[in-house]
């Protein structure tokens, strides 16, 4: 099980900024016409592009204008500046991967300006050996090609490359890339699981999952 490098999604599993991000898009849904709760709005959206969760958000029923998507960034940003806790243990993964020798970067599906507020507040963006996004690449996940380019960046081959994730979009991706994956799911992710990851629920456990 022990990879050549790690590959991280970044949002439900390095930094804990889902939360604040799921309460904003229910108050916007439900001013536009898409009231849903929260559960039904990970179940739906969970690892999408903002522009592609306006596309389905309005094809289900809300009436979110073309200026939406800047327009919640900023609102988004401004909350996630204020402090985003990270992921509880996550700094004792990376700290056994940097003991193992085992180089690591980050696939988003999230903005690179996103990902910059986020890690940048705790003084994580040094050690990832890249932090790339899908929006800037242009093939967002399901698509394997963002973990593809990450790999690719690390010089280590996909069937090597182990990913981290926490939505069925991302886990889909890693399968498309040949890439095996590990889904973090505290509460359980039959979907996640049904996309080929290996659930863990505590991220303590997962050096010993990956053998380092």
């Amino acid at each position: 099980m022990t990879p050549k490098a790690v590959i991280f999604d970044c949002d439900g599993v390095v930094v804990d900024s889902e939360p604040m991000l799921f309460d904003l898009l229910a108050a916007d849904l439900a001013q536009h016409g898409l009231p849903m709760a929260l559960e039904t709005l990970h179940h739906i959206f969970l690892g999408m592009t903002l522009q592609g969760l306006r596309e389905k958000a309005n094809v289900l029923g809300a009436s979110l204008p073309a200026d939406w998507c800047d327009d919640f960034y900023t609102r988004l940003y401004a909350q996630l500046r204020l402090g985003t806790p990270l992921i509880p243990e996550i700094l004792t993964v990376l700290d056994a991967l940097d003991a193992a020798g085992i180089p690591y970067a980050m696939g988003s599906n999230g903005s690179a300006e996103k990902m910059q507020i986020t890690l940048g507040q705790h003084g994580l963006i040094p050690r990832f050996k890249g932090l790339f996004s899908g929006q800037t690449l242009g093939k967002p996940k399901p698509a394997p090609d963002l973990y593809l380019h990450a790999a690719a960046a690390l010089g280590v081959a996909p069937n090597d490359c182990i990913v981290i994730e926490d939505s069925p979009t991302g886990a889909r991706a890693a399968r498309a890339a040949g890439m095996r994956c590990m889904g973090y799911a505290p509460d359980g992710n039959a979907a996640l699981a049904a996309e080929g990851a290996v659930l863990f629920s505590d991220m303590k456990d997962l050096p010993k999952i990956l053998g380092i």
